[in-house]
């Protein structure tokens, strides 16, 4: 004589999705995640758990990366000032003269329209020189753009539409000018 054991099947419970991440990316695009755990696991053919993680977009908004949201503005080199004002007298008031520097990007991204009208120096992975000029400083003796290391941010050419793209600040240097085929801030 055969005994019969009934089994009965057991679906996946799973608990309450825990908290969101911090974003990937403190200062610009990044994914956040959550996840949750398997409180009772499927047995004898029931229900299959559901997926434990969940993913999304989003953009860091952390209080100390407000420089890094901004766009870079920029020029090539060939528009640097190296002359002496003409019309200036020396009784006439002078604006203060501020260090200037040099920021060393490596490019993340440029557009097509960059290689045309532009620079080949603005192509992916190239370090770029970008030179801060007193006349491009703001009150807070920096350029406007300049980025915070080790985070993407964003440039655009001042004189040509559709040119822009990201680059991630890899080093500064105070009092320094940039060599020929560089990039100024505007």
């Amino acid at each position: 004589m055969c005994v019969c054991v009934c089994v009965s099947a057991i679906d996946c419970v799973v608990g309450s999705w825990g908290p969101w991440s911090s974003c990937t990316s403190p200062c610009s695009v990044g994914s956040t995640e959550r996840s949750r755990l398997v409180s009772v696991p499927p047995r004898n053919g029931g229900t299959p758990c559901p997926d434990l993680k969940q993913r999304r977009g989003c953009f860091g908004n952390n209080t100390t990366c407000s420089t890094a949201k901004e766009v870079a503005m920029i020029l090539p080199d060939s528009f640097k000032r190296n002359f002496k004002d003409p019309w200036r007298r020396p009784h006439m008031l002078m604006k203060e003269e501020k260090a200037s520097y040099c920021v060393y990007m490596r490019v993340k991204q440029a557009s097509a329209v960059c290689k045309f009208k532009l620079s080949a120096q603005l192509v992916r992975e190239r370090l770029v020189c970008a030179e801060c000029q007193n006349d491009a400083m703001s009150k807070s003796d920096r350029c406007g753009g300049d980025g915070r290391e080790s985070t993407r941010t964003f440039w655009s050419a001042a004189l040509v539409p559709g040119c822009h793209g990201s680059w991630v600040r890899e080093s500064s240097s105070e009092g320094c000018r940039c060599p020929p085929s560089s990039v100024l801030f505007v």
